[in-house]
């Protein structure tokens, strides 16, 4: 049966959070919110706790699931390197709604989906996600909804969606924005935006000078 928390209340916030790290060692699912939407949340590490969550969404291993870690260190561990570029965006972007594609440290021993060996990395601006990943380490997390439906703003959202496949809710309250994160891939020569989002490409140039679109590179000349 599933347990929800409304991490408004300073009581049950902590709770929920003790509640949820244990839950994630376990191998369970969990629901957090996020500074763009709600996320399903599941172990990094553990192959078979990934593979429920894209079962829970319905998902294919197609889309590889996205990771969020709660510090830049924990990013650091988790990729070759940043490139040139990765630790400026970093400085000017994190915590906040920028994903960024990294070629993954091949030592690593998990199983996120068809990756190819890359790995997309962000830390959210919210303080019930960085105080849970700061507990469980780095997090594999995609928003909480079934495949193909709304992306889900508030957990009771997440819940009638998700229902029993999650152990944990934890209610942060209605998304104030849910408008997704820009992600941009650092893997190629110059960065490439994949999808646009709350971050725009002109604040993106304005750090790094160069990214590519689909329209080919853009700079601030």
């Amino acid at each position: 049966m599933s347990r929800s928390y409304d991490c408004t209340d300073p009581e049950q916030r902590a709770a929920g959070l003790t509640d949820a790290a244990s839950a994630v060692r376990r191998g369970e699912l969990v629901v957090l919110p996020t500074d763009t939407v709600y996320g399903i949340g599941a172990d990094a590490f553990t192959p078979a706790a990934v593979a429920s969550l894209l079962e829970a969404k319905g998902r294919g291993r197609d889309m590889p699931v996205p990771v969020l870690v709660g510090t830049v260190r924990a990013a650091n561990a988790l990729v070759e390197n940043l490139g040139p570029y990765g630790q400026d965006l970093i400085d000017a972007f994190w915590p906040g709604p920028l994903t960024l594609i990294c070629r993954v440290n091949r030592s690593l021993s998990w199983d996120l989906g068809d990756s190819k060996g890359t790995v997309a990395l962000r830390m959210p601006l919210h303080s019930v996600a960085l105080d849970l990943l700061k507990e469980t380490g780095p997090m594999a997390v995609s928003s909480a909804n079934r495949s193909g439906a709304p992306a889900a703003t508030t957990a009771g959202d997440a819940e009638k969606q998700l229902g029993d496949s999650v152990s944990i809710y934890l209610d942060g309250g209605p998304c104030d924005d849910n408008t997704p994160s820009t992600i941009l891939d650092l893997t190629t020569a110059v960065p490439r935006l994949l999808r646009r989002g709350a971050i725009s490409v002109e604040k993106l140039r304005g750090v790094i000078g160069y990214v590519a679109t689909d329209g080919g590179s853009e700079s601030d000349g």
